[in-house]
């Protein structure tokens, strides 16, 4: 299919993004390499799309899909999204990401070079072709491209070079490029996840909270925008947490549980509670570990995944907990995150821990590290790695802080 005929594609609703693609996360680098890939008509691979009824369709952004069957993105929507904000001059309906990654592209005539835009360098040079409004302009703009370069002595002998080359630029939009599809009402959501994961094993993987997101967008739209909204306030407090991070202490809330299969049942209004209970519980984590432990920014907040299991306990507790749990609760989170508790199976080691939380006893909890660790004795040598990256760097940082 035709380059510019998957933009319209995009433009109509018959093609879009599902609900559990990540964002756009390609640099300018890249974009500048897809375009010099294409322009000198090198092989960029193809396109893999799901093949699914637009009304039972959990897709990304605002806009509506076409009725009938449409295609869902599952490998190739880096180098659409690309596409489409260089050459539409602005990003599609589903994007999610930085538009300055697409914005400015520009071609060199001369050179048959691609650089974003430098005012000191580009700026009233002719042989610097904006790319964008070429692209919207068409065939049908040529002429005051052709116009300036024919005006200019400097350049008037290599004009038709340059218009060949102009031309080779617009001829990106009806490059051919290959679609599989993946069709059948046996794949689920689960099932195309896993072609998906399949056809990425290269690049990120999609996670299991990934899928669990998408489910709860399907039913809560505004599921994705709600957390990430809450991520950006604790970011702006220093503290730079994941989507999937958010969900696991949710589920842990809802389930008591860390893996998402437990979550996928639940109802909008019990994701939407958890979602509350779980933010909630999360600040008096962060107020704890910061006015006790001094641990107040993300360079030194080591053991996050030891926060759903906190989580859970102050549910459990309906948020009213005395100082003396406070304290056994935040000695544990400093020796969870110093013996690396979460940094081997994850979710195994939360669901053990939750498991032992299930008693309500913190003392339990801390025996059971001891014993999974070997002892919590910490020795001089243990600080041989003082930098920053360093287990027990945020130690150093809590004891050494005025």
């Amino acid at each position: 299919m035709k380059i510019s005929t998957i933009l319209d594609h995009i433009d109509s609703g018959h093609m879009a993004l599902p609900e559990f693609q990540r964002g756009y996360v390609w640099n300018r680098e890249q974009v500048r390499g897809l375009f010099y890939s294409l322009y000198r008509r090198h092989p960029v691979g193809g396109l893999l799309v799901w093949a699914t009824e637009g009304m039972d369709a959990a897709h990304r952004g605002d806009s509506s899909l076409a009725p009938g069957i449409v295609k869902l993105l599952l490998d190739g929507q880096q180098r659409m999204t690309s596409l489409y904000g260089v050459m539409r001059g602005h990003p599609p309906a589903f994007f999610d990401g930085n538009e300055q990654s697409f914005t400015g592209l520009q071609f060199h005539l001369e050179d048959e070079t691609f650089e974003f835009y430098q005012p000191v360098k580009m700026k009233g040079d002719p042989l610097w072709v904006d790319v964008t409004k070429l692209m919207q302009a068409g065939n049908d703009g040529l002429g005051g491209f052709i116009t300036t370069l024919s005006t200019n002595n400097e350049y008037a002998e290599k004009v038709g070079d340059y218009i060949s080359r102009l031309g080779t630029l617009l001829g990106i939009a009806e490059i051919e490029l290959h679609i599989d599809e993946v069709t059948g009402t046996d794949k689920t959501p689960d099932v195309v996840v896993d072609i998906f994961n399949r056809v990425n094993s290269g690049g990120t993987k999609l996670s299991k909270g990934d899928l669990a997101l998408a489910k709860i967008c399907a039913e809560w739209p505004e599921a994705r925008d709600t957390m990430k909204a809450t991520l950006q306030e604790w970011k702006n407090a220093g503290y730079d947490f994941t989507l999937d991070w958010l969900l696991r202490s949710v589920n842990t809330v809802l389930t008591g549980e860390a893996r998402f299969n437990h979550l996928y049942d639940r109802g909008v209004l019990d994701i939407q509670d958890g979602l509350k209970r779980a933010t909630k519980h999360i600040n008096t984590c962060l107020n704890m570990i910061a006015g006790r432990l001094g641990l107040d920014h993300d360079r030194v907040f080591f053991g996050r995944f030891a926060i759903p299991v906190m989580v859970r306990y102050l549910d459990q507790k309906q948020g009213k907990i005395s100082a003396e749990e406070r304290d056994k609760l935040l000695f544990w989170y400093a020796q969870a995150g110093m013996w690396g508790r979460f940094s081997g199976s994850t979710e195994s080691a939360i669901d053990q821990d939750l498991a032992t939380l299930a008693e309500g006893n913190l003392d339990k909890l801390l025996e059971e590290l001891r014993l999974w660790n070997g002892g919590l004795r910490i020795e001089p040598g243990h600080f041989t790695g003082w930098s920053l990256g360093a287990r027990f760097y945020p130690v150093l940082y809590m004891l050494t802080r005025p």
